[in-house]
C-alpha cells in the first residue's frame, strides 16, 4: 500500500502527458519544487535511466539519485531512489478518461509515493516522520498541478520521449 497517492485529471492525450511527466529532462522547467535535474546515463529514457534530482524539501535543497525502475509508455513508470537508510518508490499511472472539453481527451495521471526503511535508524525516522505527510502531500499535489499547467498551456509544444 502507498504511503502517499494523489491524482489529478490533465486535458490532453495519455501519450502527451505520459511523454510530459516522464521527460526528466525539462522537469525543472515544469515543475515548481525542481530546481535542477543532471542525467545520468546517455540515450533515450526508458528502463535504467537514471539522473539527480535538486529539490527544496522542508525549506532545504536536497538531491537525490533515482532510477527508472519501470517503464511501460504510455501508461505507468516507476523511480526508484536509495538514501537515508530508505528506499524511496514513486509510481506513476496515467489512464485515459473522459472529458466534455479537450476533444473528450483527457489524462488521469495518479502518483503514488512510498518509503520503506531499510535499517534500524530509518525505522525510528519513519515514526518522526509522520506528521511531515500532509506537507509531502502537498509537494506532490503542487508537482502534479504544475506539470497540468504546462501540458494545458503549451498543448503545441513537442514533447517526445525517445524510445516511448
Amino acid at each position: 500500500m502507498a504511503l502517499l497517492t494523489s491524482s489529478i485529471i490533465i486535458r490532453a492525450s495519455i501519450d502527451r502527458v505520459f511523454d510530459a511527466i516522464a521527460d526528466v529532462d525539462h522537469a525543472a522547467e515544469r515543475i515548481s519544487g525542481i530546481t535542477k535535474v543532471e542525467r545520468l546515463t546517455e540515450g533515450p529514457i526508458g528502463l535504467g535511466t537514471r539522473f539527480r534530482e535538486t529539490r527544496t524539501v522542508f525549506g532545504r535543497e536536497a538531491t537525490e539519485e533515482m532510477t527508472f525502475a519501470e517503464f511501460n509508455p504510455p501508461t505507468q513508470y516507476t523511480l526508484i531512489a536509495e538514501s537515508h537508510g530508505s528506499r524511496y518508490t514513486s509510481t506513476f499511472r496515467c489512464r485515459e478518461v473522459e472529458a466534455e472539453e479537450a476533444d473528450g481527451r483527457a489524462t488521469e495521471v495518479t502518483l503514488e509515493f512510498n518509503a520503506t526503511p531499510l535499517t534500524f535508524a530509518a525505522r525510528c525516522m519513519s515514526i518522526l516522520m509522520k506528521p511531515m505527510l500532509k506537507s509531502m502531500c502537498k509537494a506532490i499535489e503542487t508537482d502534479l498541478s504544475d506539470v497540468k499547467r504546462w501540458v494545458e498551456q503549451n498543448e503545441s509544444a513537442a514533447v517526445r520521449i525517445a524510445g516511448a
